[in-house]
């Protein structure tokens, strides 16, 4: 007798279900991402498009589920880190904006499950960065800046992917130091590390690092074309979570494993 081998479905919780990253990730789920499923969701606002279990607080939501992918809010750091935790479920945050106060809570959580938390989702933007210190540490002497382009709802500036650069690039210069903006009268110092945000229309999200010495400069740039790609990224995470012990993984530590 030929036993079937059974295949193992991660089950997915949404929350933020229903806004619009949670819906774009329930969107693929649904499509068929292999390996997964949509199982379940939490949001504030439910219209029942998508048919499966939706509270509208963590106190209500489904708990027999392999791992959390969440594009909510930051205010809800505390109830969700609680949730997961509490329940011993993988989480994928995918949300940005924490507070110091919140980081420090992810971390402590992340003693207890599988955490994923990135400030962008994007394998190119993981590349980016990489890029980006391999350049400053080549090019020791030469003067960065970092120009990052958003829609015109973005309500944090610059954006969390736009810092995440730069800390990196602070990790092979950590005398460098992040400078938002640049305005009055005086001089850029060698170690500044500018950062400029621009915000009009419809731009999902443009990243570039501009290194120069008086006699050469390199741009580096990732192109965003559909808020899409950030589902996917997020999706991945999800997968990689997969029997991995406690801990705190990022986009980074895809490209290590790959």
């Amino acid at each position: 007798m030929i036993r079937e081998e059974r295949t193992f479905i991660m089950k997915v919780l949404v929350s933020g279900l229903y806004g619009f990253m949670g819906r774009e990730v329930a969107a693929l789920l649904l499509k068929g991402t292999e390996g997964m499923e949509l199982a379940a969701g939490v949001s504030l606002d439910i219209d029942g498009t998508f048919k499966v279990p939706c509270a509208e607080s963590f106190k209500d939501a489904r708990t027999d589920v392999d791992c959390i992918i969440d594009f909510s809010h930051h205010s809800l750091t505390k109830e969700l880190l609680d949730f997961a935790a509490g329940n011993n479920i993988p989480l994928v945050l995918a949300t940005t904006g924490q507070t110091e106060e919140e980081k420090q809570m992810i971390a402590a959580a992340s003693a207890k499950i599988p955490l994923f938390f990135a400030a962008n989702y994007s394998l190119g933007v993981a590349l980016l960065i990489d890029l980006a210190k391999k350049t400053a540490q080549v090019m020791s002497g030469a003067e960065i800046e970092i120009i990052e382009r958003h829609h015109n709802r973005k309500l944090d500036a610059p954006s969390g992917t736009a810092l995440a650069i730069a800390r990196g690039i602070q990790e092979v210069r950590p005398e460098s130091r992040i400078v938002s903006g640049r305005d009055g009268y005086g001089k850029r110092d060698i170690n500044d590390i500018g950062i400029h945000a621009v915000r009009m229309g419809n731009i999902v999200g443009i990243h570039e690092v501009v290194v120069g010495t008086d006699n050469q400069s390199i741009t580096l740039k990732h192109e965003a074309y559909s808020r899409a790609l950030f589902a996917e990224g997020a999706i991945k995470a999800a997968a990689f979570l997969a029997g991995k012990p406690a801990g705190l993984y990022n986009m980074q530590s895809i490209l290590q494993e790959d």
